[in-house]
């Protein structure tokens, strides 16, 4: 096979990247603008030795699920992967990607899991945006004066790049992130406010985060910069305040309210989008959701999972394996704001009437995400629940074998009958796994939203001595490739470790 080639493909999977997966002459060949179930005539471009990249010079028998993409920036913004299939091919396929990843890199041979679970709210559900700020890069005039190369682009990264793609509109973000961005790129350009820029390591804005409660419309602005405030920052304010206020009321009757503005410290290099100081400089610290009955505190460096409709759904999965009766012994590792731990406090509180004797633990490595956890237990009456803040993989054998507390006090043992793990893409590290897997409770459940990684953590908690019984993919992320799965493993007996 060489470069300029021609072949004809069957189209069966799809990257990470968005490109489609066809296979000839015993190679996988990743071809641009391609989707599963396509036939193409691809052109190689690039060859490698076990691999190659083509394009689709022709589509010859199109997929049942190619639609004409909606957005108008897909294929220059690096969002939505999925964005010329339809719904029902997006489920398919990521069914088909998780149940492929537990028996290849699982080693399964054939996973229990359930169909998806997908949304009827498709787009506009994310609660929250960043999105990098960009003029460019920065001049430095005579006299020192520092001006913008170009105008203001408030947007989403093109693939594979540093170059932001302007975005005036998004189809999967909530009404109040458009506004305010736009109200930005406005600010930007009538008070002469630079961009951070890279090269330099100069410039003002780096990210604009704005976080939406969707059951309460509650809204908060982080505006990421490369110093210690913004000049003339209650003129932007104001105009931010105006832009979410004129929002139209939601069908539910939800009106959107502007209840935080934050000014996040981010100085230097390095790939996090946020610093870890925050300064309030207009209303609260803080904005209140509602999800179910439960109402949480989220602050601005808090983890809380973007798509609300959805969390309940996933969190009901949860609870469906869990099966609580009210006197259980839950740890919930990475907790972030005490969403998971809060759901099943509550439920143990109503499957005991009230009188419940279990306990939820919860270990979290974000301390503003630490304290809007014990709040939320506080909010809620939920006072069997308590949060501790650390990496999980150092506090777990801490809790488990009992210690003393920074405040002198002795902690008892903590001997879990359950534990939930809720990671970030990377996986639990394997020390935290065999924590877990030392501390012998009967059930794990685990949640996750890399199937990779999720299927590598089941292999080696299965060689711990924990059974994969059953899964349940979950689409949190509609039009992008990702997907969040929750698995119950529980504890072999003795005769199946041997």
């Amino acid at each position: 096979m060489e470069k300029g080639q021609k072949c004809q493909l069957q189209i069966d999977d799809m990257s990470n990247e968005g490109q489609g997966i066809g296979r000839s002459e015993g190679m996988a060949i990743f071809v641009k603008d391609a989707i599963p179930g396509d036939t193409v005539l691809a052109e190689i471009t690039k060859v490698k030795k076990n691999y190659a990249f083509a394009i689709a010079s022709e589509i010859l028998q199109p997929s049942p699920y190619r639609i004409d993409k909606e957005c108008p920036y897909a294929g220059a913004c690096g969002g939505c992967t999925y964005a010329g299939m339809s719904y029902p091919g997006q489920l398919w396929l990521k069914e088909k990607q998780v149940r492929e990843k537990l028996i290849r890199l699982g080693g399964l041979e054939d996973p229990k899991l359930e169909p998806i679970i997908g949304t009827d709210q498709p787009y506009h559900y994310r609660n929250k945006a960043q999105m990098p700020v960009s003029t460019g890069g920065i001049i430095t005039r005579k006299g020192g004066i520092v001006e913008n190369l170009g105008p203001c682009a408030i947007g989403f990264y093109k693939a594979k790049s540093h170059d932001v793609v302007n975005c005036s509109e998004c189809l999967l973000q909530a009404p109040p992130v458009v506004a305010i961005a736009q109200v930005l790129r406005d600010f930007v350009k009538s008070d002469n406010i630079t961009a951070y820029d890279p090269k330099w390591e100069k410039g003002l804005l780096r990210h604009l985060v704005v976080k939406t409660a969707m059951g309460t419309g509650e809204v908060m602005a982080i505006l990421v910069i490369n110093g210690r405030g913004i000049p003339n920052s209650a003129k932007l304010v104001e105009m931010m305040d105006e832009a979410v206020c004129m929002l139209p009321t939601r069908e539910d009757g939800i009106q959107y309210n502007l209840e935080s503005v934050v000014v996040n410290i981010k100085k230097g290099k390095g790939p996090e989008i946020m610093g870890s100081e925050c300064l309030t400089i207009a209303g609260k610290p803080t904005i209140l959701e509602k999800v179910g009955q439960l109402e949480f505190e989220i602050s601005p460096l808090a983890f809380y999972q973007v798509n609300p409709v959805q969390m309940e759904v996933l969190y009901s999965k949860v609870l469906e394996y869990a099966q609580l009766q009210g006197h259980e012994k839950i740890l919930d590792l990475y907790c972030g704001v005490g969403t998971i731990g809060l759901f099943c406090a509550d439920q143990m509180r109503k499957s005991a009437n009230g009188e419940s004797t279990g306990q939820v633990l919860g270990i979290e490595s974000v301390k503003g995400a630490v304290l809007d956890a014990n709040r939320n237990a506080v909010i809620n009456g939920l006072v069997n629940a308590q949060f501790i803040c650390g990496r999980a993989e150092e506090e777990l054998p801490k809790v488990l074998a009992g210690h003393i507390d920074k405040d002198g006090f002795e902690v008892p043992p903590f001997q879990p009958d359950i534990i939930i793990l809720d990671p970030p893409r990377a996986g639990c590290a394997p020390e935290l796994l065999e924590a877990v897997a030392a501390a012998a409770p009967a059930k794990l459940i685990y949640v996750s939203c890399d199937p990779a990684t999720l299927a590598r953590d089941v292999k080696r908690l299965g060689e711990l001595g924990y059974q994969f019984t059953q899964g349940t993919p979950v689409d949190m992320f509609p039009w992008t490739r990702h997907v969040e799965c929750v698995c119950l493993l529980e504890k072999k007996s003795a005769n199946e470790v041997k």
